[in-house]
């Protein structure tokens, strides 16, 4: 029996905030959460359903570290969305790069402006 019961959060590093809120806020549609506490570090956090993406203002020990184009092919986390074409139209507008899934699946994948590898599938 699993002790293990759900996802509360994923954390990714970002080095400036203010970009990164821009693309989260700006881009995505997020709200930031006030729940967070004050910490030795800049960053915010977002609630997506039950879970939460916490944004950490902190150096990345893999700077410069060679990414795959293809976030797919990479660490990244996946978050449903209702409209891929809608999701589209705010990247082209934007100017985000973002490939579709190589299954054939309604979904694409995007960095954030940190090289962070998101997916978004279309539930």
């Amino acid at each position: 029996m699993t002790i293990v019961t759900r996802l509360l959060h994923a954390s990714l590093l970002v080095e400036d905030l203010a970009r990164a809120r821009a693309f989260y806020e700006g881009v995505l549609g997020l709200s930031a959460s006030p729940q967070r506490p004050e910490m030795r570090f800049a960053g915010v956090w977002y609630d997506i359903g039950a879970c939460q993406i916490h944004l950490l203002r902190l150096p990345n020990p893999e700077a410069g570290l060679a990414r795959p184009e293809h976030g797919g092919r990479d660490r990244h986390i996946a978050l449903a969305v209702t409209d891929i074409a809608q999701l589209k139209a705010r990247f082209d507008h934007a100017g985000v790069a973002y490939t579709s899934s190589q299954s054939g699946r309604p979904a694409l994948f995007c960095r954030d402006p940190d090289g962070n590898a998101l997916e978004f599938v279309e539930i």
